[in-house]
């Protein structure tokens, strides 16, 4: 350490002593304080950065071990040298107490005062070093830790956002409960996990679904359900305060006979009801369920409980709003007596083509909604066009072709159909390219729309018009197979021949 920045202080209530130390250490090149008594010499310490303390021990106002004991709690690795003359034991046990670093006999030698403070200022630097490396382990521990705390949150964090992004993509009642039981297992790593829907009415639990490892150390009363006498356990484990129930050792609850190591389950709610009830089961340790596992078994009841909610409200404003748009479409055939039921008929139609094409579940929906609006743009059109019963002006035909981006417009605005308002806009498309409103070719018209197109025209021709009887089916199918390859897709007539082979709607 450099002299000239050792601050030294020096606490005598003798004058002389206190001249002859200050001037040996400043020729030594040190900066040196000086105070008559303890409480002089605290004014000094609480100003000034000092790095050693000569003092006194007999002193008037504060002596030198009341010194020491306040210096030792404002900075315990400053270290004080005691000087006195009247050495004993008792002084010696009462200055280590406080504190003190070494003990000098007066009269000082003013050589082994400087040795003296070279080596407590020595051993000042290892205590302190020894100090700070003492709290860089401490700290790195800290930082250790709060890495792991810090990794966990982010492991639950993604495990709720999976949790969450499952159940967003979900759109039927039961495959909401499958998921339920396969995150049980996945995510909670649960031998086995099942949902029951809850009989408010007799109290009892009806099995939905089930997940979990097809194996040997699975008991095999587990395999099918649960016994009856858990599922009242179950039932009574929820108590009227309706909590998730967390077992971490279940080997001594009765109804599970011993076979149960861990076991936890959770009520799912709609409404603060209970709907149904997961139950989840590590049967053989050293594993066990603990506190974060209720934790994110109750998060998924309570999203699972939230998608259900959503899926009723969606399929009860889905179908009060297709019967809603149905109803407008039979006001509007109504008034029309040669078109009634004409759009029941051709939804029918279309879906039997649809379904021996070979279209999926959500095609077939579709083509349902489509073909049972595909006319309801005609609300648009006037009666003295609609109903006239010869035949249209060039005008009128153009304005009779509206009806198609009519009625793709007011699907469209319902922000439902989507997909279902574009079948309707393109279902008077040729196949050539020469159809409306768009003038699509091929395959550049949507197959649903293609599909659509042959059960109407089918239906059109088949059925009785204002302006003319209805045709017979042989007349009808071959008109139809006349114009494959030009108003219709050749793959969707080809179909619908061999669907005509069955008996086509006719009327209801």
């Amino acid at each position: 350490m450099d002299k000239n920045r050792i601050k030294i202080l020096v606490v005598d209530d003798e004058d002389g002593i206190l001249d002859v130390t200050e001037g040996f250490f400043e020729r030594k090149g040190y900066q040196v304080y000086t105070a008559e008594n303890g409480a002089k010499a605290l004014e000094i310490v609480n100003r000034e950065k000092i790095d050693c303390i000569f003092t006194d021990i007999n002193m008037p106002v504060m002596d030198g071990l009341e010194l020491a004991e306040r210096i030792r709690h404002i900075e315990n690795t400053l270290p004080v040298v005691v000087m006195t003359g009247y050495p004993s034991l008792d002084n010696t046990i009462q200055t280590l107490k406080n504190g003190v670093v070494d003990y000098l006999i007066k009269p000082v030698n003013l050589e082994q005062m400087e040795l003296t403070l070279r080596r407590v200022l020595r051993e000042r630097g290892l205590f302190v070093e020894n100090l700070i490396l003492k709290e860089e382990v401490e700290r790195r521990e800290r930082l250790r830790q709060l890495n792991i705390e810090l990794v966990k949150k982010v492991e639950e964090v993604n495990t709720l956002n999976r949790v969450m992004e499952d159940f967003a993509a979900i759109d039927s009642s039961y495959e909401i409960f499958n998921k339920v039981v396969r995150l049980g297992v996945e995510e909670l790593r649960s031998d086995l996990v099942f949902f029951h829907v809850y009989s408010e009415q007799d109290n009892s639990l009806v099995l939905v679904d089930r997940a979990g490892a097809e194996n040997n150390k699975n008991p095999a009363i587990y395999c099918a359900d649960i016994p009856e006498q858990e599922k009242t356990f179950i039932i009574e484990s929820l108590g009227s305060d309706q909590n998730p129930c967390l077992i971490t050792d279940a080997s001594g609850i009765p109804s599970m006979k011993g076979q149960v190591h861990s076991f936890m389950v959770a009520p799912l709610k709609i409404r603060d009801k209970i709907f149904g009830v997961v139950s989840a089961y590590i049967f053989q340790g050293p594993r066990s369920f603990g506190e974060q596992d209720i934790y994110y078994l109750s998060f998924i009841t309570q999203k699972a409980a939230s998608g259900i909610e959503n899926i009723a409200l969606y399929e009860n404003i889905y179908e009060n709003l297709f019967s809603t748009l149905f109803a407008f479409v039979t006001a509007l055939e109504v008034r029309d007596l040669y078109t009634r039921k004409h759009s029941t008929r051709v939804a029918r139609v279309a879906h039997m083509i649809a379904e021996e094409m070979g279209c999926t579940e959500e095609e077939l929906d579709m083509i349902n909604v489509a073909g049972s609006l595909h006319d309801i743009g005609k609300i648009g059109i006037r009666d003295d066009i609609l109903l006239k019963p010869g035949r249209l002006s060039g005008d009128e035909y153009e304005k009779i072709k509206e009806h198609p981006t009519i009625g793709a417009d007011i699907i469209s605005k319902l922000g439902l159909w989507g997909r279902e308002a574009q079948i309707i806009r393109h279902h008077h498309e040729r196949f050539d390219g020469t159809g409306y409103p768009d003038g699509l070719k091929g395959e550049q018209i949507p197959k649903l729309a293609r599909i659509l197109s042959v059960a109407d025209s089918y239906d059109a021709m088949a059925s009785d018009r204002a302006y003319r009887k209805k045709m017979d089916k042989k007349v009808v199918l071959d008109i139809i197979i006349k114009n494959s390859g030009t108003q219709f897709d050749p793959d969707v007539v080809n179909i619908f021949l061999r669907v005509a082979d069955h008996d086509l709607p006719d009327d209801f």
